[in-house]
């Protein structure tokens, strides 16, 4: 039972992540209005369940190797912190990153358990906070003058243009659904990981661990955000940051998903390597800057107008402070938890 409490906070963490992080994927597309929320939160859930249950190993091992957080209660402080943290920033209807949120938690836990931070991997994951956005970019720029170059040799008539633009959105999003459970099921369950109080079991016939047990309880948790608070966060990105149009949103959602994916592929990791080529480490990345930055491609290969300047500015701020509040606060939430509620955060 003391298990289940503890639990609670990594599915808040979870809530938190679908309420925010689920408009990076069909934020352009709901926008845009060529898919109802309805739609796109069923999609976006299910989606969300396949690719945290069958590909969130490496990401979760990534991050682990950041800090084990080795006791319950301290798992519960660092996902509850990292939950606020988003929960605060997502009612003020800023698409933050989840990834910065829960590795603030987990340095702030480092150092009220006296463990090191191996800065490598930490250089790792805060690499990928500048060059994420960068790759999203690089992404979509190409994509957009493809898919230009193919609309206007094609000549399609505008109700089948739409039609196909309203098909390749709901690809796009499922897509970038499994990508977004592949890549931070590890944000929302990770810390967990060490100390999980799950077996391995059969689920719906097939065969699996404790550690997956786990990450589709999480990912149910990533649904419940989804469907029950992810409208205005949609809003932000689908309307205010930079105006899209279907096509463009498409684009946006490509290229987001492929970075979550580039970053969660255990497969894809194994195949460069093999082969001599360098790979991408598997680590959580940030999924509201992929998708920013993908935003920001549209607007360069477009010439750069109308961005919203004042919000990507906001947007910023909040990346910046996001990992720095988490870390703060999961120190004072350990103290308490240690010294007021009695409950060892480490071991």
């Amino acid at each position: 039972m003391d298990s289940i409490i503890f639990l609670s906070s990594g599915l808040f963490m979870g809530w938190s992540l679908g309420a925010n992080d689920a408009a990076n994927i069909f934020g352009t597309a709901v926008g845009t209005r060529m898919v109802r929320f309805r739609t796109a939160a069923a999609i976006c859930s299910v989606f969300v369940l396949i690719g945290a249950v069958f590909s969130g190993t490496g990401t979760t091992e990534g991050l682990g190797a950041l800090g084990a957080v080795n006791a319950l209660p301290g798992s519960f402080v660092v996902a509850f912190s990292a939950a606020l943290t988003v929960l605060w920033m997502t009612r003020a209807g800023l698409p933050v990153s989840t990834t910065q949120a829960i590795v603030g938690g987990i340095v702030g836990w480092n150092l009220f358990s006296g463990n090191p931070t191996d800065m490598t991997v930490l250089s790792r994951i805060v690499g990928t906070w500048i060059y994420g956005p960068i790759i999203a970019a690089v992404i979509a720029i190409p994509l957009y003058f493809l898919i230009k170059y193919l609309i206007e040799s094609s000549s399609l008539h505008m109700i089948r243009l739409d039609r196909y633009t309203r098909g390749g959105l709901i690809l796009a999003g499922a897509f970038g659904s499994f990508s977004l459970g592949a890549n931070n099921i590890a944000n929302v369950m990770g810390v967990f990981a060490p100390a999980a109080p799950f077996t391995g079991t059969s689920l719906f016939g097939l065969s699996v661990t404790g550690t997956q047990v786990l990450f589709f309880i999480g990912g149910l948790a990533i649904a419940s955000g989804v469907i029950t608070y992810s409208k205005r966060v949609m809003s932000t990105i689908g309307r205010n940051l930079y105006e899209l149009s279907p096509v463009t949103a498409f684009i946006v959602i490509v290229a987001t998903a492929l970075v979550l994916f580039l970053f969660a592929s255990e497969g894809l990791k194994e195949w460069l390597t093999v082969r001599g080529l360098p790979s991408f480490p598997l680590v959580p990345v940030s999924q509201s800057q992929a998708c920013v930055g993908a935003v920001l491609g549209i607007s360069i290969a477009k010439g750069g107008r109308n961005i919203n300047f004042r919000l990507l500015g906001k947007i910023a701020f909040g990346w910046l402070t996001t990992p720095v509040i988490a870390a703060l606060l999961g120190y004072v939430l350990l103290f308490f938890m240690q010294n007021v509620f009695m409950q060892p955060v480490y071991q």
